[in-house]
Order: C-alpha cells, then structure tokens, then sequence
C-alpha cells in the first residue's frame, strides 16, 4: 500500500501531482491510501513512492481537471481515491467522461455539484456584523459550510467587499481581509462572532417592507434558503410571522385598488443599480472568459419585453443585446410589424456570451441548464422592475427561462400563454435561426411568419392597453 499524503482537505495541486505520479507507475486506486490535513497516518500504507515508470503520459481533458477541482472540496472522505479512480478509469477508457451513465461519473458530478451549492449558499447567506476597534470597523460573520470551499470562495468576498475590512469565521478555519491581504486563521466557534448590531434592525424594517405575500412559495423558499442558514440570518426571526400572515395580506392587497405609485424615475435608478450589480457577476463560470456582462435595455415602464438566449460576439463587444447580424434582422422585423423597438425592453436570458475559441474566432454556444438558471436571477430581477404586459420569448433558452421548463417552440408558437402576475406571454423563434436557414423560399418562409407573429403581438398590446 502506498501513502498520499497532502496538506490539506482542499490540496487539489497536491492530489494532482500525486494522482500523476501513481497513474504513470501504474498504481491501481486500491494500493493507494490517501490522507490529509489532520487525518491519522495510515499505519500499514509506505511513504516510499512507486520507483518505475511503465505508463509514461496520458491525455486528461480539461472538462475532467475543473471537475476535480470543485469535487475535491467535498466533505466525503473518499473523494481523492474516487477521483484516482475516475482519472485512470479514463485513461483505460478514452471518452468516459461524456458517459453520464456511468455510475463513477455520476458519483464524482454529484460530488461536485454539491460544492458548487454550498459554494452559492455562502456567497448568498454570509451576514456580517459591525464591529469597532482602533483601527475603526470591522465586519465579521458566522457561517458553517458543509464542504472545503472557504478558501476558494475567498475570492469572491475579496472582490465583493474590497474596501471592507472584514473576516469570516467557519468551525474549520478563518479567514481576513485588511483591504490588502488576505490571511488565514484556525477554526472558530459560533459565539467569537457577534450576534447583532444597529444595523439589523433597519434591514428587518425593509425585509418585512418588501415580503410580498402574493409571489410566497414556502416550498421554493426552503429549497433556495434551507432552514439551517435561518439562524445566521436575522430577517429569517421574522419569516414564520410573515407566512402565517401572508394569506391574510395577499387579501388585503386584492382588496386595495391599485395606485399609480410607480415613478419612473425611481425604477431609472433602481434599475441602474442592478445593471452595475451585474457587471460584477460570477454566478456561473461563463463570466471568466468575456468582455462584459450583456444586461438589458428599453424603458423602464415598457408594456413590452422581448428575452433572447444570450449575448453574440458582437453584443458581448458592444455591452448590448441584439446589434450583431441577428440584430439586424430582428430591427427589420419589427419595423416591418409595426413595432418600435425604443418602446420594448430587450434583454437576454443568459447575459454572458458563452463560445468556443476556434483560432481567432469564437463560436458561439448554446448555454446549459445551469447557467440558464444562475442567470435567472437577473432575468427575475428585469421582470420585477419592468412588470410588462407582453413577454416574448425568442427561442427555446428563452422559453426555458421564462417558463422553468423546456419548451417545444413548434407547439407554443404563435398563441398567448398566460403567466404569473397577469402579464402574457409568447413563444417564437429566436432571429439567428432565420440566419441559419439554408434555402432562400424557406427562409423568406419563415421571415414572413415571424412578422405575422410580431404583427399579432403588436395587436395584442393595443387590444389590452
């Protein structure tokens, strides 16, 4: 039995290094004893590394390294012997990797998809509290996270709150930041960090301010924000009184008539904030090889918003959505159907463009599941501000995010859907897919029908108001 001993739960540069040496020595994964951090040293395993080298070197896709550096974090103690297992399982079977059936694959994608959500949970319910001392103040919070994923989310609250002067402290270590460096401490206990301050009291005000009682999904809720985070939370004291009488308010706001309250000014700045706030987002990895978050643009009280998949090359240049080829096509659709598009909101359901680089080129990808999701946020968020009346979809990504399932454009196109809210929603093909068509009658075909559907949409706007 041979020993692998790294330097800590999270030491990826240490089990890679290790897992190489022993796949190139041909070391199957059960000779391997793989230790870290404080564990207790394996008494029969041998420091001795493997001597001969019978493999020499093989490939391991790229898609295969960022799988083990998420996994790696998990809290399973048989993470780096699954993931040895995995890598010369690969080497045996070029290609395994793309097997979602395969019952090692899906082990290792499970591990790894529940760090990337105790990853999110951090980054979404770390509170911190103000304290003062003589260097003046100071902002400390308690979080136990279920993983190893406090020094990799290190960076996200570096950059999220850089003038802050802050720390995090966890059961297994801590971390701080001065403004400048960033530095690690041991392990703390819930009662090192503070338990409230002025602050807290005004943020409950506001909590309460905005629950609104019509949109609670209490199901939803817990998925998004588990019961466990609530005691680190101090708006969540306020939560069982707000469901309980979230039946009564939602009647008592039936009963209110509606006032013209909403002062466009006002949504203006609310909504510039939130643009700002997106031009920083890391909610999925797309953001780390673009020029900028794409966000959406149109009147703030808009009856009509148009959702697209995603920023194109162009767009992603630009720092606007639809002002590349498809653009083009859509601004001619419009005008043609009676539209004016300086009266819709444009936006996309993805706001990252998401490519492949093929030389200088970059070629565009259809985003997946989980980045239609992180990015919903935003799109929830445009939604809330705008409150149109008419919502296009323009192709299936947009579908998707708009309705939370995938959709079948041929069979939605072309007719109302009624959504949450009040407000109407349509399903019809994206503008690239006119692009894309080979045969001119087809396409003229196709262009021909997507006007009628903008014409019948322009219709519908003027029939309800």
């Amino acid at each position: 039995m041979y020993r692998a001993r790294l330097n800590g739960p999270d030491d990826f540069d240490g089990w890679r290094d290790a897992a190489r040496n022993f796949a190139m020595a041909g070391i199957p994964p059960d000779a391997i004893v793989w230790e870290s951090g404080t564990d207790a040293p394996d008494l029969f395993a041998s420091d001795t590394p493997p001597a001969a080298v019978v493999h020499g070197t093989f490939p391991v896709p790229r898609a295969f390294l960022d799988l083990a550096e998420m996994a790696i974090l998990h809290s399973d103690p048989e993470r780096f012997a699954l993931l040895y297992a995995l890598l010369t399982h690969m080497r045996d079977r070029p290609g395994s990797l793309e097997d979602r059936a395969d019952p090692l694959v899906r082990r290792v994608e499970a591990l790894a998809k529940a760090v990337r959500r105790d990853i999110h949970k951090m980054r979404a319910f770390v509170r911190f509290r103000e304290l003062a001392d003589t260097d003046g103040p100071r902002f400390v919070a308690w979080f136990e996270p279920e993983h190893h994923i406090v020094r990799t989310n290190a960076g996200f609250f570096m950059r999220r709150f850089a003038s802050m002067r802050w720390s995090i402290l966890t059961p297994e270590l801590s971390i701080h930041w001065d403004g400048e460096t960033l530095t690690e401490g041991p392990g703390a206990k819930r009662e090192d960090a503070p338990m409230d301050d002025p602050v807290e009291e005004i943020w409950k005000g506001y909590y309460a301010a905005i629950f609104n009682p019509a949109r609670l999904k209490v199901g939803a809720m817990l998925s998004e924000m588990p019961r466990k985070y609530w005691r680190n939370l101090p708006e969540a004291a306020l939560i069982p009184e707000l469901v309980a009488g979230a039946q009564a308010r939602e009647a008592a706001m039936i009963a209110t008539p509606p006032k013209n309250a909403r002062r466009p000014g006002n949504a203006a700045t609310v909504w510039q904030a939130l643009r700002e706030e997106a031009m920083g987002c890391t909610r999925c990895p797309l953001y780390k090889d673009t020029t900028q978050t794409v966000f959406g643009e149109g009147p703030v009280d808009a009856p009509l918003m148009f959702i697209g998949e995603q920023p194109g090359d162009q767009e992603d240049l630009a720092g606007r959505p639809f002002v590349g080829p498809a653009g083009q096509i859509f601004d001619e659709a419009l005008e043609t159907a009676g539209i004016d598009r300086t009266r819709a909101y444009v936006t996309n359901a993805v706001k990252h463009f998401k490519h492949e680089r093929r030389g200088k080129r970059r070629i565009h990808q259809t985003p997946e599941t989980p980045e239609i999701q992180a990015c919903r946020w935003w799109l929830t968020q445009e939604l809330e501000l705008v409150r149109p009346r008419i919502i296009v979809a323009l192709g299936a990504t947009a579908g998707r995010a708009l309705l939370g399932k995938a959709v079948t454009i041929s069979r939605l196109r072309g007719a109302p859907i009624a959504l949450e809210g009040a407000a109407q929603g349509w399903i019809t093909v994206h503008p690239s897919y006119l692009l894309r068509i080979p045969d001119a009658a087809r396409k003229a075909q196709e262009r021909a029908r997507f006007i009628q559907e903008l014409r019948a949409i322009a219709k519908q706007l003027e029939a309800i108001g």
